[in-house]
């Protein structure tokens, strides 16, 4: 039920685009991360990686008023267009004779998918628990710090982390169970 759901509304985001281009934005807000991350997955150049999303996103609004509704999810149309601008990009690499990029290994790709995943994911918890997550584990701050910053004790902060994880633990497990609504299956 949630996938015919989330499939409704997706339609309903993709033909309100088509008829006002500036709706566009909702499809780039929902499908970036999983397109950056299946760039970035082939490409070793993080800049490379921008301009190729950047590229994609500039095509797909491009020929919007083309795209016909079949069942399949919008992202697929736009995962093609990725690969067909990547190719595009390797053979004009290839004409101007420099040397092709190497293709990270299949681990590295399932990495970049993984943490695209675990981005997107942070975002969807709670304004303090992702404060509390950045600060912590990407800026690499203590316990003590954040506490100050957000003007919260050290055991409150302790508690925000400690709920934080447990709110992504169960957003992660219900995205990687196969055959879950909006979960991962693997082949």
């Amino acid at each position: 039920m949630k996938a015919q759901r989330k499939e409704a509304d997706e339609r309903l985001l993709v033909e309100a685009a088509q008829v006002d281009p500036a709706r566009f934005a909702d499809l780039y807000e929902s499908h970036f991360e999983r397109v950056y991350a299946f760039i970035a997955g082939r490409v070793c150049n993080r800049a490379e990686a921008e301009d190729l999303t950047a590229e994609v996103f500039r095509q797909a609004l491009q020929n919007l008023g083309r795209y016909e509704w079949r069942g399949v999810p919008f992202a697929a149309w736009l995962l093609r267009i990725a690969a067909n601008a990547m190719a595009d990009r390797w053979q004009r690499v290839a004409r101007e004779g420099e040397a092709p990029p190497e293709l990270p290994d299949e681990a590295a790709v399932e990495d970049i998918e993984q943490r695209a995943l675990l981005f997107q994911l942070l975002g969807t918890l709670a304004p303090d628990q992702q404060r509390v997550l950045v600060a912590r584990f990407v800026e690499d701050k203590s316990i003590c710090d954040i506490g100050q910053e957000l003007g919260r004790s050290e055991g409150a902060v302790k508690q925000l982390q400690f709920r934080a994880l447990a709110n992504l633990r169960t957003l992660i497990r219900r995205t990687s169970k196969p055959g879950a609504p909006g979960g991962r299956t693997h082949a």
